[in-house]
């Protein structure tokens, strides 16, 4: 079974913690990272200074992070129908 392979193309941070992610399809997601800032990768993003140094990697077309953070360009464009399971799970990190 194939499966639309996305790239993120462009983005810009719009508030503390959030993003507008632009996709190669010509769609964008607003996404507010902050519920997600948790556990080993992505907690220190929770330091809003390094949070902003997000950046564009051009060669997987994803989001990363100087703490070699990044997400599934993906997960990302089909955040509305995961976000909740995401949230979840990430959260069951803390209590591990």
């Amino acid at each position: 079974m194939e499966h639309p392979i996305y790239r993120i193309t462009d983005f810009e941070i719009i508030a503390p913690y959030t993003l507008r992610i632009k996709f190669n399809d010509a769609t964008e997601q607003v996404i507010n990272f902050e519920p997600i800032l948790h556990g080993e990768i992505y907690g220190p993003l929770r330091d809003l200074t390094l949070f902003n140094q997000v950046r564009l990697d051009p060669e997987v077309h994803t989001l990363v992070w100087p703490n070699d953070a990044d997400f599934d360009p993906a997960d990302l464009h089909d955040w509305p129908e995961i976000e909740k399971g995401f949230i979840e799970h990430i959260r069951s990190w803390e209590t591990a």
